[in-house]
């Protein structure tokens, strides 16, 4: 199958797309990405797998698709797969609607950031908030400075989306926190600034 995908035989790809092995499924979306013929409704069909390594994968995936539904369809899926009871697939559709801008996820994100169980897609929601960019977003990102170290690293990085007296009074308080990497993180942000 995976000798099929390299030698661009979509029909052998295709035709295991229901096997059984999850690692074959997930070989069959590398193929088909591969040979560029991989689609939105292929993803959100793999997104309703029954094994969370799929639906990861279809995530990472899905950052590459052009064309028809992307804007839509594809968005749409990625909030969705945002509910999905295995925290690494949570992490990769934050991933996801990071990379897509999707301005339309924010207020699930936020409410991600503030309460999911998993501090890693806790994480994640915060980093897919500064990639995102929106206003509407800010104030979760400051409130996630009461969580985890790694959580609070993630703030800085997601603050530099954003200007203003707030962010300015955000970062002082980072620049004292008393885990070190998040004190290195504003001083690598303030490095990296055009401005600094």
């Amino acid at each position: 199958m995976i000798a099929a995908g390299f030698a661009g035989d979509l029909a052998a790809v295709t035709r295991e797309r229901d096997h059984l092995d999850p690692t074959v499924r997930i070989a069959v979306l590398n193929a088909m990405d591969r040979l560029g013929c991989l689609t939105v409704a292929d993803v959100v069909v793999a997104l309703h797998d029954d094994d969370g390594r799929v639906r990861r994968r279809a995530l990472e995936l899905s950052t590459s698709l052009k064309g028809r539904g992307v804007k839509t369809t594809l968005i749409t899926a990625l909030v969705q797969a945002l509910s999905d009871p295995e925290p690494l697939v949570v992490d990769g559709a934050c991933w996801a609607i990071g990379e897509r801008r999707a301005a339309v996820a924010v207020a699930t994100l936020c409410d991600l950031a503030k309460h999911h169980t998993d501090p890693r897609c806790r994480e994640a929601a915060v980093a897919a908030l500064g990639a995102i960019g929106s206003s509407e977003g800010l104030s979760t990102i400051i409130s996630c400075l009461d969580d985890k170290p790694n959580i609070r690293r993630r703030v800085v990085v997601a603050l530099a989306s954003f200007e203003g007296d707030t962010v300015d009074d955000a970062l002082d308080r980072c620049r004292v926190d008393h885990d070190w990497q998040v004190r290195q993180a504003v001083e690598m942000l303030e490095r990296s600034s055009p401005l600094g």
